[in-house]
C-alpha cells in the first residue's frame, strides 16, 4: 500500500469501498493514459485475453524493445561495476522519449564495445610482451650461465689433458670449438612460460615423448603473471628446451600447445638480446600510455552514463510494465478503441476521470475516455490505505492473511495489543530504552535510508522503525510497573512501604518485613526485588495478568466475530453462536478472571486452583477459607450449568436453522439470498447440477460438531496458551539479573581493574546478543503467535487478495527490492 499522510487508525477497521470499473480508451491516446494511470496508481487493470500467449498480444514487438534496452543498461552497470563506479546521485534530468533512447543506447553500447575490443587486444598484446621480456631475461640468463660453466671446464680440461676434445668436454663449447663442420650436431632450442601448477607433468611429458632426448631448464618467476589467454594472474616458470630433429621438435610444440605453454622466439647472440629487450620495453611503455588513454575514455564515457542510468531504467521499466497493461486490454478494431477493465476505490473515481481527460488534452484527442461502473458478483480486493506508521501492523497481519472484503480488519486492534504483548514479556525500562534509542536512530535517519538499498535484516528493522517505537514504549511502561531496571529495581516513586524486622531481613520471607508507610504508589514495591519473596509473588502476579489479558483479548475476538457477522456477511448464524460462545467463555475463564480481580481486591488467601477444580468435581460442597464473597458457590453453580447448556446451544441450533432456510428458499416462501460463503459451502456443496438441490442434514451436524469441539476444547488451550507471556517475562527477569549478578557485580567484587572492564565488555555483549536481540525476537515471534492463533482465529478468516494497483512507485519499489 502506499505510504501516505497519518490517517486515522480507524481507516484499518474496514477496507476501503471498491467499484468494478471499465475504461473505453481511444487509441491514439491510450499509452497516455496508462501511463498516467500509472503515476496515479490506484487502478487495478484486469487481464481480457487470458487465451492469449505473450508472443501473440498486440504489443509483444514493443516489450521486445524494452527487453533488449534494459539488457543495454544492464551491460552499461556491469561495466560500471567493474571500473569501480556507481550511479550518480547528482541525476542528470532530460526530457527523452523511448525512441531517441533505443537509439542513444545503441550508439552508448557500440562505442563501450568498441573501447572495450581495443582495450582487450590492446591488454593481450601487452601481456605477451610482458612475458616475451621474462623470457629473454631468464633464457638469457640461462645461455650465459651455460656458455660461462662451459668455458671454465673446458680450460679445467685443457689444462689437464693437454686440449683434447672427450665425452666429458660441455656439448655446447664443444660444438663451437670443433673445426671440423662436418662433425657439429646443430641443436634446437624453444623457449617461452609455462603455469608452474603445469611444469612437472610438463617435465615428465616431454621426457617421455622424446625418451629422454632433450634437455630442460627451468626458472622461477617470482611475480604472477597476466596470462594473454584468461587475462588472469596466474604463477609461472620460464622454460628452454633443448633438443635434437624436426621429428622432436614437432613432439615439442604439440606438448606446449597442450599445456598451454606459450612460446617466444630467442637468439643466442647477446647484443640482438639486449636490442630486443630495449624493443620490447619501448613497445611496452607505448601500449601503457594507450591503455591509459582507452581507460580514461571509457571511463569518461561510464561516467556521463552514470548521470543517467537511473533515469533511463526507471523510463524503460516503466514503458515495459505500460506495454504489458496495454496487451491485457481488449482491442476494438471497428471503434479505434481500447477497452479496460479494473477495481479502483470508489473515493478514487473522479481522480480516474480527470486523468482520462489530462490524456485526452495531451494528445490532441478528438473523443475522451469513456468512465463506467460495472455490477458485478466477483469478491473485489482488499485496500486498506496505509503510512508509514500502520504499514508494519498492517504486514504483520498479512503475513497471516489478507483480509476479505470489508472484513473486520485486526490490523487497527494490534497498533495496541501487539506492542503491549510484547511489552508483557520484555518488561525492563532499560531494555525498553535501548529499543527506543535503536528505533529513533532508524526514524531520524529516515531519509537516508529510504534512498539506499539495505540488507535483508536491516530492511526489515528498519521498515518496522515505528513499530520497534510502539514496543519500546510498552516495554518502559511495563517495567516501570515490574520495576525493573536491567533487573535492578529502584525507588522511583517514593520510598518502599516496608522494612526489615531485624538485620536478618535481607533472606527472610515476607513474614521478616513490616509495613511502615502507605503502598508503593505506581509499579511493584522495590523491596520485593532481592527477598526469597520475590519470586512467588511476581510469579503469582504475572501468571494471573497473563490469564487476563487472554480472556479479554479472546472476548475482543468474539465480539469481533458477531460485527462481521452483522456488518460484513449477514450471517444470522454465525449471529445465533455469539450468545453461546459469550456464556461458555465467561462461564468458565470469565469467571477465572472475575476471581482474580476480586482477590487482588480483598487480599484474600484464597487458593484459586481448588475453586477452579471442585467447581467442577463436588460444585455443592461449601468453599470454606476459599469463598471470597457471599453467594459464590451458588453463582459458581449457575456458571456451570451455563456453560453445560451453552454446549448444546453451541451444536443443534445451527443445522436445523440451515435446513429450515434450504426448505423455505425452495418453498418460494423467502428469496433472500445466503451471501454468508461457508453457508454456501454447506449447503450447495450437496446440490446436483440440475433442478433442487437436497440438504444433507447429517454432514451439516458433524460440520458443527467439529466446530463446537474445537471452541470448547480451543477455549482452555488458547486461555493456557496466554501463560506464554508470564512465562517469557519470568524467562527475561531471569536472564537479566543472571548476567548482571554473576557478571558485572562478581567482576566489581574482585576488586580487579582489568576483570572489571572484561565483565563489563561480557554485559554489554550479553544484553545486547542475548537481551536486546534474542529476547526481542522471541517476544515478537510469540506476539505474533497469541495475535494470529488466540485472536484472529476467532473472527478472522483472511482469504480475500490485495488490491495491487498498476502504481510505478510500486514498480520501482519491487525492483529495488528485487535487485
Amino acid at each position: 500500500m502506499a505510504e501516505g499522510s497519518f490517517w486515522p487508525a480507524m481507516d484499518l477497521l474496514r477496507s476501503e469501498p471498491m467499484q468494478l470499473v471499465q475504461l473505453i480508451i481511444p487509441m491514439e491516446s491510450a499509452h497516455r493514459t496508462i501511463s498516467y494511470l500509472g503515476d496515479l496508481g490506484l487502478f487495478q487493470f484486469k487481464d481480457l485475453n487470458p487465451e492469449k500467449s505473450p508472443f501473440q498480444r498486440a504489443y509483444a514487438g514493443q516489450i521486445k524493445r524494452c527487453a533488449e534496452m534494459a539488457r543495454k543498461l544492464r551491460f552499461f552497470k556491469d561495466q560500471m561495476k567493474k571500473t569501480g563506479l556507481s550511479p550518480s546521485t547528482r541525476t542528470i534530468n532530460t526530457e527523452i522519449d523511448l525512441d531517441s533512447l533505443e537509439v542513444k543506447l545503441g550508439e552508448l553500447e557500440s562505442e563501450l564495445m568498441e573501447i572495450n575490443a581495443n582495450d582487450e587486444k590492446l591488454r593481450h598484446t601487452y601481456n605477451e610482451l610482458l612475458e616475451y621480456k621474462l623470457v629473454l631475461q631468464k633464457a638469457g640468463e640461462f645461455f650465459n650461465s651455460a656458455q660461462s660453466t662451459a668455458a671454465a671446464h673446458q680450460r679445467e680440461f685443457e689444462a689437464q689433458s693437454g686440449g683434447e676434445g672427450s665425452i666429458d668436454s660441455p656439448l655446447l663449447l664443444e660444438q663451437e670449438m670443433t673445426t671440423d663442420p662436418s662433425k657439429h650436431v646443430k641443436l634446437g632450442y624453444i623457449s617461452g612460460l609455462v603455469p608452474r601448477d603445469k611444469a612437472m607433468a610438463f617435465e615428465k611429458i616431454l621426457f617421455r615423448a622424446t625418451r629422454g632426448n632433450v634437455f630442460l631448464k627451468q626458472s622461477v618467476v617470482e611475480n604472477l603473471v597476466v596470462d594473454p589467454a584468461s587475462g588472469e594472474k596466474v604463477e609461472k616458470n620460464v622454460f628452454i628446451v633443448f633438443y635434437s630433429g624436426e621429428r622432436a621438435k614437432n613432439k615439442i610444440l604439440k606438448i606446449c600447445e597442450a599445456y598451454g605453454a606459450n612460446r617466444y622466439p630467442f637468439t643466442e647472440d647477446l647484443g640482438k638480446q639486449f636490442q630486443m629487450i630495449t624493443e620490447v620495453s619501448g613497445r611496452l611503455s607505448e601500449l601503457k600510455t594507450t591503455i591509459d588513454v582507452g581507460k580514461a575514455h571509457q571511463s569518461n564515457l561510464l561516467q556521463r552514463i552514470g548521470f543517467q542510468i537511473e533515469q533511463w531504467t526507471a523510463l524503460v521499466k516503466q514503458e515495459k510494465s505500460v506495454y504489458h497493461t496495454l496487451n491485457m486490454l481488449s482491442i476494438d478494431v471497428t471503434k479505434k478503441c481500447l477497452v479496460a477493465e479494473g477495481w479502483c476505490p470508489v473515493y478514487a473515481a473522479h481522480k480516474i476521470q480527470d486523468t482520462l481527460q489530462q490524456a485526452r488534452l495531451d494528445s490532441n484527442s478528438q473523443i475522451g475516455g469513456i468512465f463506467q461502473v460495472l455490477q458485478t458478483k466477483e469478491s473485489p480486493p482488499t485496500y486498506f490505505r496505509t503510512n508509514k506508521f500502520t504499514t508494519p501492523f498492517q504486514e504483520i497481519v498479512d503475513a497471516y492473511g489478507v483480509a476479505k472484503y470489508r472484513e473486520a480488519n485486526p490490523g487497527v486492534f494490534t497498533i495496541v495489543t501487539f506492542p503491549f504483548l510484547f511489552a508483557v514479556m520484555f518488561g525492563d525500562w532499560g531494555h525498553g530504552i535501548c529499543l527506543m534509542l535503536a528505533s529513533l536512530y532508524l526514524i531520524a535517519m529516515e531519509k537516508k535510508y529510504s534512498n539506499q538499498k539495505l540488507g535483508d535484516i536491516l530492511e526489515m528493522t528498519f521498515g518496522g522503525r515505528y513499530l520497534i517505537l510502539m514496543m519500546s514504549i510498552f516495554s518502559i511502561y511495563t517495567g516501570l510497573i515490574y520495576n525493573e531496571f536491567f533487573s535492578v529495581p529502584f525507588e522511583l516513586f517514593g520510598p518502599s512501604a516496608y522494612s526489615c524486622r531485624d538485620s536478618s531481613c535481607k533472606d527472610a520471607y515476607k513474614a521478616g518485613l513490616v509495613k511502615v508507610r502507605d503502598t508503593y504508589p505506581f509499579g511493584v514495591d522495590p523491596v520485593w526485588h532481592g527477598t526469597r519473596s520475590e519470586l512467588p509473588f511476581l510469579n503469582s502476579m504475572k501468571m494471573k495478568m497473563s490469564i487476563l489479558f487472554g480472556v479479554a483479548q479472546m472476548n475482543l475476538g468474539i465480539i469481533l466475530s458477531y460485527f462481521n457477522a452483522k456488518f460484513f456477511s449477514n450471517n444470522l448464524n454465525v449471529r445465533y453462536q455469539f450468545v453461546p460462545q459469550m456464556i461458555f467463555l465467561n462461564s468458565l475463564f470469565g469467571y477465572l478472571a472475575l476471581l482474580i480481580i476480586v482477590k487482588w481486591c480483598s487480599g484474600s488467601q484464597a487458593d484459586l486452583y481448588h475453586v477452579m477444580i471442585y467447581m467442577f468435581l463436588s460444585p455443592t460442597d461449601d468453599l470454606g477459607e476459599n469463598q471470597l464473597f457471599f453467594g459464590q458457590k451458588y453463582l459458581q453453580m449457575l456458571l456451570l450449568v451455563l456453560a453445560l447448556v451453552a454446549v448444546p446451544w453451541m451444536l443443534f441450533p445451527k443445522p436445523f436453522l440451515l435446513k429450515k432456510q434450504h426448505e423455505e428458499r425452495h418453498q418460494g416462501q423467502s428469496y433472500a439470498l445466503l451471501d454468508n460463503a461457508d453457508d454456501n459451502l454447506e449447503t450447495e456443496h450437496h446440490s446436483s447440477s440440475h433442478g433442487h438441490e437436497e440438504f444433507e442434514f447429517s454432514e451439516v451436524f458433524v460440520h458443527q460438531l467439529i466446530h463446537t469441539i474445537e471452541f470448547v476444547l480451543g477455549s482452555v488451550s488458547n486461555t493456557a496458551s496466554y501463560l506464554r507471556l508470564w512465562a517469557l517475562s519470568l524467562a527475561h527477569s531471569e536472564l537479566s539479573s543472571v548476567f548482571y549478578d554473576k557478571v558485572l557485580l562478581f567482576s566489581w567484587e574482585l576488586n580487579n581493574r582489568v576483570v572489571l572492564i572484561i565483565g563489563i565488555i561480557v554485559f554489554v555483549c550479553a544484553t545486547v546478543g542475548v537481551l536486546l536481540v534474542m529476547e526481542t525476537l522471541s517476544a515478537f515471534l510469540h506476539a505474533m503467535r497469541l495475535h494470529w492463533i488466540e485472536f484472529q482465529n476467532k473472527f478472522y478468516e483472511g482469504d480475500g487478495y490485495k488490491f495491487s494497483p498498476f502504481s510505478f512507485t510500486l514498480l520501482l519499489s519491487e525492483e529495488d527490492e528485487a535487485a
